[in-house]
């Protein structure tokens, strides 16, 4: 365990978390898979330390705990961007190209990836269970295709057959390397899951859209409400992360910073460290005398052996954004489709939301003919109200005299109202207020 701590944590200063305290006790699984993971520890109080899942390039995983300036320190990254991992805070969908790592934060997969490891946050989450099993099943698919590839080379020396090449070649997209296999399966694993809800959301919204179009409620309205609230958070995740991948394929040079696997070789391979890489020579020039033909003659051919890497670093960079750009086409036609099927979705809303706002308009108008029906009858019955009024007063009239007075006034009132609602209704017609 003293062995494992050693080689997985890198000594650190006197003001840092001590890692010899006895409190501290990582735990290494090998290859067993997360059952029963603790989330006591995700972080501990008074000691800053989390808890994360370590994968290395051969599939083998562990659950290790360390501080946050372990993890600056070993993989050269500042203190925004482990932020962007914290679950503590939401942060939007994000991958970042550093020196070293690559930072992700897609959903609920938080991890930084180096050219050697995966150190994920843990969970209990199953998005997060599942990258780690998906991430160990394609590096040991990986390591065994490796192999038949050797064998393969081996046999086609061995026959002289040119077929073999083409078989076992290693120009297949699946043999990437180790930081580019794990960021496909992070943006695999992000796009899968916001796949899953926008059909989910699809088979619970299309339902009860088509149910409010037949009757509306109350009930229903608000169940479509919460339902577009719903669409709009998800439609602006996907979007997030669809803006991310577009901006990473836009950007050659943040491509290039996420090819940490040439960027390491480079550096273990140059005798110069970093500045042979650049093209710069290590030898200086004298501004008193001129240096010996020995000395201009190494420091020509260093010059020029710095240009030749320089120039064959560049073009595996080049082939390099080029396999890294057709990885994230691929997955930015996935999550591009999702959005297109949310935006579908919105249009859908959007169309029975005017549907509904069309069938109250016509409910509407409805009772607006019918309250003008009903006060023009209330006026034509208001002319009898008139007339009996009249008739009603204290005063006397020749015509009470005549036994079929009253029955004359009634025949006369009423042709009258009958006239006047006539004339409405035509009017009415005339100018269209209402179909008759």
């Amino acid at each position: 365990m003293a062995d494992l701590k050693e080689r997985l944590l890198r000594p650190r200063p006197a003001s840092a978390v001590n890692l010899r305290d006895p409190s501290y006790r990582p735990s290494a699984s090998g290859h067993q898979h997360f059952h029963g993971v603790d989330v006591l520890g995700l972080k501990k109080r008074g000691q800053g330390l989390r808890s994360w899942i370590r994968v290395d390039a051969a599939g083998n995983s562990q659950v290790i705990e360390v501080d946050k300036f372990t993890v600056m320190r070993r993989c050269d990254l500042p203190a925004r961007d482990l932020r962007l991992l914290d679950p503590l805070f939401v942060y939007p969908s994000t991958i970042l190209g550093r020196e070293k790592a690559i930072v992700v934060n897609l959903e609920q997969i938080r991890c930084i990836i180096t050219a050697d490891e995966v150190l994920l946050l843990n969970s209990l989450d199953s998005c997060v269970l599942q990258y780690v099993v998906e991430l160990q099943r394609r590096l040991i698919t990986a390591g065994v295709g490796e192999g038949w590839q050797s064998e393969g080379a081996n046999l086609s020396l061995r026959m002289g057959n040119r077929n073999f090449d083409n078989m076992f070649g290693n120009t297949s997209p699946d043999y990437l390397p180790f930081e580019f296999r794990a960021l496909e399966v992070a943006l695999e694993a992000a796009c899968t899951f916001l796949d899953s809800q926008a059909a989910e959301l699809e088979i619970e919204a299309y339902p009860l859209l088509d149910e409010l179009t037949s009757k509306i409620s109350t009930l229903k309205l608000e169940g479509v409400r919460r339902l577009k609230s719903r669409l709009v958070a998800l439609t602006r995740r996907v979007q997030k992360v669809r803006d991310e991948i577009e901006q990473l394929m836009d950007d050659d040079g943040d491509m290039a910073e996420m090819y940490l696997t040439e960027k390491k070789r480079r550096m273990e391979s140059s005798p110069y460290g970093d500045q042979s890489g650049m093209g710069y020579s290590s030898a200086p020039v004298s501004p008193v005398s001129s240096p010996p033909d020995g000395r201009k003659l190494e420091r020509n051919l260093s010059i020029a052996r710095s240009r030749h890497d320089s120039m064959r670093s560049t073009e595996s960079v080049a082939e390099s954004i080029e396999e890294l750009e057709m990885l994230l086409e691929a997955y930015f036609v996935v999550i591009d489709s999702t959005l297109n099927k949310l935006t579908s979705l919105k249009e859908y809303i959007d169309d029975t939301e005017d549907f509904i706002n069309i069938q109250l308009d016509n409910v509407r108008n409805q009772l607006i003919q019918f309250e003008l029906l009903l006060t023009t009858a209330t006026f034509v019955v208001a002319i009898f109200g008139v007339v009996a009024g009249i008739f009603g007063m204290n005063f006397a009239i020749p015509m009470f005299d005549y036994p079929g007075a009253f029955k004359w006034v009634l025949v006369i009132t009423g042709m009258t109202g009958v006239v006047i609602f006539c004339s409405f209704m035509w009017f009415f017609k005339y100018r269209r207020v209402m179909p008759l």
